[in-house]
């Protein structure tokens, strides 16, 4: 993911995305001078962007509308943050690395230093407890399941697929996603309910490098 593409590509990526953003900036707003008036016109926004999603992914309520209106609300929420994270976030001081982390933004690098290319890769389970729904919990190779990424490393790129026949590369897995922190879930539509999704995890670090790429794992979608 390039630096300036912090908003997640996905309607569903994106709600838990600015979900996250709002719940920390919430608890920092004090501290960091973030103006509440703009805070609530966000929160509005993605309420908004919220409920016009349910609706155009709910079967009795998707029409032609409802999608169209999804992603206007989609479009003002996203131009809304990047406008409020420009002026009160990335030039702000009092924002460190760990709140950037803590938002779902990029950790700028200071130094000269290159963060390093991962040498190992995210190992990670795969909870199927929720219908429609599979969460990766993904942590490092050979770690005691540690929410901590190896240093220098921005997040954990996600490949998967949904297949009839078994994957064995990840050039098979077409689509791509991105989360900074685990867990990483992904929602199915009620069609989907038994069929095999594939996944591959690899360490991506501030730079947009990739390190290797994990075994590939199998879940069905419950």
């Amino acid at each position: 993911m390039k630096k300036s593409d912090y908003l997640p590509r996905t309607d569903q990526l994106l709600r838990q995305w600015v979900i996250v953003f709002l719940n920390y900036l919430l608890t920092a707003m004090a501290r960091l001078g973030f103006p509440n008036d703009v805070y609530n016109s966000l929160a509005a926004l993605r309420d908004d962007f919220v409920q016009k999603l349910d609706a155009a992914e709910t079967p009795a309520t998707r029409t032609k509308l409802s999608v169209q209106a999804k992603n206007t609300a989609r479009g003002a929420l996203k131009a809304a943050l990047r406008q409020a994270v420009k002026e009160y976030l990335t030039y702000n001081h009092a924002v460190t690395d760990e709140d950037r982390d803590g938002l779902g933004l990029p950790i700028y690098k200071t130094t000269r230093t290159p963060a390093p290319v991962s040498t190992t890769y995210p190992d990670f389970e795969i909870d199927s407890g929720t219908i429609r729904r599979l969460i990766i919990h993904f942590f490092d190779q050979g770690s005691v399941k540690s929410k901590a990424k190896p240093a220098g490393q921005h997040g954990a790129e996600i490949r998967w697929v949904i297949s009839d026949t078994p994957v064995v590369d990840v050039a098979g897995l077409v689509h791509s996603s991105f989360d900074t922190r685990t867990p990483f879930t992904l929602e199915f539509e009620g069609h989907e309910r038994g069929k095999t999704v594939y996944f591959c995890l690899c360490w991506e670090n501030t730079r947009g490098e990739k390190g290797p790429w994990s075994e590939i794992q199998s879940a069905i979608i419950p």
